[in-house]
């Protein structure tokens, strides 16, 4: 039984100059004969159509343009109608659609068909929902790559590999009295286990760069009371995010901002005032501060540098943090212990050093961030599927004496494989992917 034709507005709803409506299916071309005045268009050529309803009553003047399946986006007969953007005409134009024989699409069915009919691989459906959502140049190099198949070409060559490594097994256990052959076969199969898992261990030692890109780096301001971490938020943001008062302790929760940075997503958190307090509310500040700094990716400690030295923040500061000595206007008395955090000497409330310190973190993310001769696993399914290929892998190195536990384990890592790209029945994970997309995708 051939799949249903599906239809769907792809462009966002509400009132616009232009929407585009997408058809999919085998019933494509009927519903241009019928619904569009005219001769049906030449593939991939947008010509001018008046759009009538059932009665024959002109409902809009369109462009439209034909897509015969197999070279369509989804492989099956497409078309697209760029119509009018007023509710009323899309309206009107669905429905014609509807009563032809056509249904709604699904949240990412149009991309799910694309993906069964062999269009893109999993890994590549995924980096086309990631650049839908990109919102800013690092989000959008890293979809395009992905989407263009940078991952999928590293994986396909991974599994081609494993599966030559895999006809060297089977060698050993088809062939075992043959002179010379286990032996040889088993030191070669080891070399090749051995440098796949080096490249799979380096592909993983990312530190979640990926994931980094795609969801947001993470920067937490943290610090005493009164030290000016508010005002930093505040400037970096360009806007009065968070309360800035000369009451100690006026931030209580945290306070999230969404910045870009160096082309990457930045959130950039405020938080309580580190200090001992009987209050409760402030305890439990001052505890999911110290939560959010050990899960930030940086650290900006802020101190008033006209004070005393803060003997909690040696404790929170990494080598690669920041630490800012803030009111430097009322002069710096405080001498930090030898430490390896850039130091750097402001004032928030002149403006004295802000422009340093935002040129200081957009290095810092770009460095962390920056593109790498591997691409980037964007997704924790990514890294769970080549965790489990590696350490298959690494226990197939160790049963090479045991050709048939061996050959069992890179089955196994070939599987973990072929999930990845969607070569193999992985009904939930595709449920989880294409559910995501916008409709009209």
């Amino acid at each position: 039984m051939q799949p249903d034709t599906i239809f769907a507005l792809a462009t966002p709803p509400g009132r616009s100059g232009v929407a585009v409506i997408r058809i999919s299916g085998r019933l494509t071309g009927e519903i241009l004969e019928s619904a569009v005045s005219g001769s049906r268009p030449a593939p991939r050529k947008a010509v001018l159509r008046r759009i009538r309803d059932k009665a024959g009553r002109l409902i809009d003047q369109a462009l439209v343009l034909s897509f015969p399946g197999p070279a369509s986006f989804t492989g099956e007969d497409c078309a697209e109608f760029q119509v009018h953007g007023g509710p009323a005409v899309i309206e009107a134009v669905l429905d014609r659609i509807m009563e032809l024989g056509g249904r709604p699409a699904e949240a990412g069915e149009f991309t799910r068909r694309a993906f069964e009919h062999g269009k893109l691989d999993l890994t590549e459906a995924e980096g086309l929902a990631d650049l839908i959502d990109a919102e800013t140049s690092g989000q959008r190099e890293q979809a395009l790559s992905q989407m263009t198949g940078a991952l999928r070409t590293l994986y396909d060559g991974w599994r081609t590999q494993l599966i030559s490594i895999m006809a060297a097994i089977e060698g050993e256990i088809d062939f075992p009295d043959e002179e010379g052959v286990p032996d040889h076969l088993a030191r070669t199969a080891r070399r090749e286990i051995e440098a796949l898992c080096v490249e799979m261990t380096t592909h993983l030692d990312d530190n979640h760069r990926g994931e980094k890109i795609r969801n947001g780096f993470n920067i937490a301001i943290i610090g005493p009371p009164n030290a000016g971490k508010s005002s930093l938020l505040n400037a970096l943001a360009r806007r009065d995010a968070a309360i800035v008062t000369n009451i100690p302790g006026t931030t209580r929760d945290i306070v999230e901002v969404r910045l870009v940075m160096g082309g990457f997503a930045v959130t950039l958190s405020d938080t309580a005032g580190l200090r001992e307090s009987v209050d409760i509310v402030e305890q439990e500040g001052v505890r999911r501060a110290l939560t959010r700094a050990d899960s930030a990716d940086l650290v900006v400690g802020v101190l008033d540098g006209s004070g005393g030295w803060n003997q909690e923040m040696t404790l929170i500061l990494e080598k690669s943090d920041l630490l800012i000595l803030n009111k430097a206007d009322l002069g710096v008395n405080m001498t930090p212990p030898d430490s390896h955090s850039a130091v750097m000497s402001v004032s928030i409330t002149e403006g004295e050093g802000l422009a340093e310190i935002e040129q200081w973190l957009e290095v810092e993310v770009q460095k962390r961030l920056g593109r790498r001769e591997l691409p980037a696993l964007s997704r924790a399914r990514h890294r769970r599927n080549v965790e489990r290929a590696s350490e298959a892998l690494a226990r197939a190195a160790g049963l090479l004496n045991q050709p048939e536990l061996a050959g069992e384990d890179l089955r196994m890592a070939i599987q973990s494989l072929e999930s990845l790209t969607g070569r193999v029945d992985i009904e939930d994970v595709l449920g989880e992917v294409f559910s995501r997309f916008c409709v009209g995708k």
